[in-house]
């Protein structure tokens, strides 16, 4: 800063909108803060990010909100928190209460992953090779194509 301009004053760590203290012509990026507030895994897939304080208005499908639906929409739920709590983590690694978290979000994936595919089959091509065969990882029906709530 230069000694005769004021200082802006403090952004707060918000609801995602552009803060009326963000200068014009000068780009806001909001970046995450420690300890920052947090969505529930099916709002953080429903809204693109774990952080509410970096959800901007982007203009997403209507039907955003129902995204998350059955053990494949929780267990993706579960995925996408893990993908977001690795990248804050990656820029935050003192932040023992959010790797807590990872550690507690890992572990409920790796249930609810063993879960599905002990229902439906294996979901990645890797897992295939703890089955009897490879062709238990081709065989139809394919994930996306089981009815809501069981197996077709």
């Amino acid at each position: 800063m230069y000694p005769d301009q004021p200082t802006a004053p403090a952004c707060p760590d918000g609801s995602g909108a552009l803060p009326e203290c963000a200068p014009l012509a000068v780009p806001y990026v909001p970046f995450q803060q420690t300890g920052a507030q947090k969505y529930s895994q099916n709002d953080a897939l429903s809204n693109g990010t774990l952080f509410p304080g970096l959800n901007l208005p982007f203009h997403m499908k209507a039907d955003a909100p129902n995204a998350v639906s059955g053990p494949l929409g929780e267990l993706q739920a579960l995925e996408f928190v893990l993908l977001e709590l690795g990248l804050y983590l990656d820029t935050h690694q003192g932040d023992g209460e959010a790797f807590s978290l990872f550690q507690q979000y890992a572990a409920l994936e790796k249930e609810g992953r063993e879960k599905y595919e002990s229902m439906y089959g294996p979901l990645f091509q890797h897992a295939a090779a703890g089955q009897k065969n490879f062709s238990s990882w081709i065989k139809d029906p394919w994930p996306w194509a089981f009815p809501e709530g069981g197996k077709a």
